[in-house]
């Protein structure tokens, strides 16, 4: 039974992820002026990122809780990792960069955000596919 709640919790950080991957941010963009749309992204990503946060910490709570040391459980484990190290470092330097007109660092550390989201998405699906 619990080990259930662990492929829910991470279909659910799978689901946010692709819903505001493909839907939030580029409708944000289309309907919303340049300024709105920055305002609104810069409102929304942390909340995007401390709520998969808090959620994958669980997950791997429960991993730890059953004492199932998988490659699922280090899998999560590093999607963790990533949504702390893309909260709390790469998006302050996005800002930052932004804020400043460094648009070439911006564009690197942005493609870099991406990446990772990517990554972690493709982790995943792998922890799914593996369970």
């Amino acid at each position: 039974m619990i080990e259930q709640l662990i492929l829910y919790l991470t279909s659910i950080i799978l689901g946010i992820m692709l819903f505001f991957s493909f839907a939030v941010a580029p409708t944000t963009f289309k309907f919303l002026d340049e300024k709105n749309a920055r305002s609104f992204i810069r409102g929304i990503f942390p909340i995007y990122y401390i709520l998969n946060l808090i959620i994958s910490f669980f997950t791997l709570l429960i991993f730890i809780y059953i004492g199932n040391f998988s490659l699922n459980f280090y899998l999560m484990g590093i999607i963790f990792l990533l949504f702390v190290i893309s909260n709390f470092v790469l998006m302050p330097l996005i800002n930052n960069f932004r804020d400043n007109g460094q648009e070439k660092k911006f564009k690197i550390s942005h493609f870099l955000s991406v990446l990772i989201n990517f990554i972690q998405i493709s982790l995943l699906i792998a922890i799914l596919a593996n369970t």
